[in-house]
């Protein structure tokens, strides 16, 4: 396999796994807004409870339904704690899958670069090339012209 093949191959290696972690990026991200939309589901719904507890309170409650409503309120508080530390977990691997992902973009990058340099390097080789042949064409021209007043 010619260098220039081995280069194109590696790139394209290059660009699937940037792809690839680009779609887990975007699934982990996927998961952070569930997470967040979870915890701001249980925010609001721990503040309605304490609105309903604050109305029993003005209304009068006995000792039995006070004492519920504090245990509820006390599991939706450790239920908020557990959505707050899985939002931080999640947000912890998003940025993790963020940094995959930009390892593999410059991975992608230096490989692109490669192959552009190698491209301009071609490109010059075949400038110069047919600047040769054009400049060879131009003398045997010339040459051909002068032999011809010389006669």
């Amino acid at each position: 396999m010619s260098a220039p093949s081995q280069l194109a191959m590696l790139s394209e290696l290059a660009r699937d796994a940037r792809n690839q972690a680009g779609r887990l990026l975007a699934g982990e991200r996927q998961s952070e807004r569930q997470v967040a939309a979870q915890l701001e589901s249980l925010n609001r719904y721990r503040l309605e409870y304490a609105e309903r507890l604050q109305q029993a309170m003005r209304e009068g409650i006995d000792p039995a339904s006070m004492h519920n409503y504090q245990q509820f309120l006390a599991s939706l508080d450790a239920a908020l704690q557990r959505a707050r530390k899985a939002l931080d977990a999640q947000q912890q691997r998003v940025e993790q899958t963020q940094q995959q992902w930009q390892q593999e973009q410059k991975r992608l990058s230096a490989y692109d670069t490669l192959v552009s340099r190698r491209d301009a390097e071609r490109q010059r080789q075949e400038d110069r090339r047919e600047q040769r042949i054009s400049d060879e064409m131009a003398t045997g021209r010339l040459l051909r012209q002068r032999a011809g007043y010389a006669s």
